[in-house]
């Protein structure tokens, strides 16, 4: 065969997007007589899209020679933008910054006025998305698709798009961000961008959906890049992003054991050969997060750590693994910390929602209700049914910590209506365990035994088994769960828990105040709390009246 046969065969597998016969077949051609600088771009790309980074990263640098050698600065500085870019997202800061610099002074001095300086734009934005820029991110981007639509580039303005969409969704501004997003993935969706280009907006508005709590899109999103990932059998990058995509869809909706094997599939994918820093976290604190909650904590630690060492904020699962392990003190810390450090709706509210939970857990019943207001407060202006229900389900459990379970009940009611309606069935069942613990406080056993069976079918079904033991200790509450109290000391705590002072428990038992004083001091140290407000929890959470 000719060469030219044999380039026309290659650039035919390349538009069919045989990615492997592709490469190969460039790569062949290349070996026997250099390809010109056209073909080394879609033998980089090609290259990029079956996982040899190394190969596609000495393509695009040939390719960048050749239009500077035909003159072409424009074509060069292209080249010069995905090296750099892809660069950057392995982490190789230096060496991408190094490329994107070459490419902004060929612009620079020739002065041309070309599609590129929009190119040069994306990382830019992308750089103060990052630092938390999030309004100069959303006006870089916003210029950059302006320059691609002036030039009619299609890979431009989706970059552009989906980057601003992303902006505007962590700006709290959602109804706009997501609309955006669904205008360019119509595009996306019929062909129109080069495929590195489909890849980066399919992830990209995942995960701006999942930041704006819009369950629906997001899922439908993640099943739409299933899809295109499955159609390229050959593919490398994305396939790994698109199984954690796929896992945390899967936790939400109930099929733990199926996410558990995407979130392992997807760290086994992205650690050989090693994937984007930022996709390889994604990954373990998945996996993380599963284990966690299946009540694996050595393994979930494990799988924070390398989350950790990959760029990912461990937070706030890490946090809620301490919690589980006895350390209030340690979970209450990490997340206040999380909390300074947090940006936009998505992740100040996920913090929030963990702090209350640890911070009923150490007694701290104040500041539990003032991080549920601030929650609700994100709540309401993002308006995301979600976050709203996570909001319900935290006011009601500071309300029945603080004793008011007939004020719980109505916002815990509101909650569990929420999860069902997104079908989120282990958020629903943890919000009937407390639905259960508000009707036995207000004397209606029958009601509480039903809502704590039902949380508990539910948790044997996902395999929640630090959420089981939980329910089968509080449908026990009487011998074994009273932490060794004498019956006088479980009538002080009663007594304690519905707001009462020394100097009242003491008139209404017949003691003296001194002696409910000593009763209140073996109570604390019998159940290791320490506080008056920690042992009331205790007593409302075991059905102490």
């Amino acid at each position: 065969m000719t060469t030219a046969g044999a380039i026309d065969r290659a650039r035919d597998a390349f538009a069919r997007h045989a990615w492997a016969e592709a490469h190969a077949q460039l790569a062949a051609v290349d070996h026997g007589s250099p390809l010109g600088p056209a073909d080394l771009e879609r033998l980089a790309m090609a290259a990029f899209l079956v996982g040899r980074d190394d190969d596609c990263a000495e393509a695009w640098a040939r390719a960048f020679q050749g239009w500077l050698d035909a003159g072409d600065a424009p074509r060069a500085a292209r080249c010069a933008f995905w090296l750099g870019f892809k660069l950057l997202h392995r982490g190789e800061v230096a060496r991408g910054g190094g490329w994107l610099a070459r490419a902004r002074r060929l612009l620079d001095d020739g002065q041309l006025d070309c599609v590129e300086q929009g190119y040069l734009l994306v990382p830019v934005a992308l750089q103060r998305l990052a630092a938390g820029d999030l309004a100069g991110a959303h006006a870089a981007f916003r210029q950059a698709g302006k320059v691609g639509e002036r030039f009619g580039d299609p890979d431009l303005v989706t970059l552009g798009r989906v980057g601003q969409g992303q902006a505007l969704t962590r700006l709290g501004e959602t109804a706009e961000g997501v609309a955006l997003l669904d205008e360019v993935m119509v595009a996306v969706t019929a062909g129109e961008a080069a495929a590195i280009v489909v890849g980066i907006a399919y992830c990209g508005a995942i995960v701006a959906c999942q930041e704006a709590f819009d369950v629906r899109r997001a899922q439908e999103w993640t099943a739409a890049l299933h899809h295109w990932c499955a159609s390229q059998p050959d593919l490398v990058p994305f396939r790994g992003q698109c199984l954690v995509h796929r896992s945390q869809v899967m936790q939400l909706h109930g099929a733990w054991r199926d996410a558990l094997e995407e979130a392992r599939r997807a760290c086994e994918r992205l650690s050989d050969p090693p994937g984007p820093p930022g996709v390889v976290g994604m990954a373990f604190y998945q996996l993380a997060e599963l284990r966690r909650l299946r009540g694996e904590l050595a393994e979930a630690e494990a799988a924070y750590r390398r989350a950790s060492h990959a760029g990912q904020a461990p937070q706030p699962g890490l946090a809620l693994l301490r919690l589980a392990q006895g350390r209030v003190a340690a979970a209450a810390a990490a997340l206040r910390t999380a909390l300074d450090q947090a940006q936009g709706p998505a992740a100040r509210s996920q913090v929030l929602a963990a702090l209350v939970e640890v911070l009923l857990a150490a007694g701290d019943v104040a500041a539990a209700r003032d991080t549920a207001g601030e929650l609700a407060e994100v709540a309401g202006e993002v308006g995301a049914p979600l976050l709203r229900a996570m909001a319900a389900g935290a006011q009601g459990a500071v309300l029945l910590a603080e004793g008011d379970a007939q004020a719980a009940l109505p916002a815990l009611r509101q909650a569990w209506t929420a999860w069902q309606e997104l079908e989120v069935p282990y958020e629903a069942a943890r919000v009937r365990v407390l639905v259960g613990l508000a009707c036995r406080r207000l004397g209606d056993e029958d009601t509480a035994a039903l809502e704590l069976d039902a949380a508990r079918r539910v948790f044997q079904d996902l395999g929640a088994a630090p959420d089981l033991a939980r329910v089968e200790r509080l449908d026990r509450p009487a011998p074994g769960a009273t932490g060794g109290l004498t019956a006088r000391e479980r009538q002080v705590l009663a007594l304690v828990a519905a707001g009462k002072s020394n100097r009242a428990v003491a008139a209404e038992l017949f003691l003296s105040e001194k002696t409910v004083e000593r009763h209140v001091s073996n109570i604390l140290t019998k159940l290791g709390v320490g506080s008056r407000t920690a042992a009331a929890a205790y007593a409302f959470e075991h059905g102490i009246r």
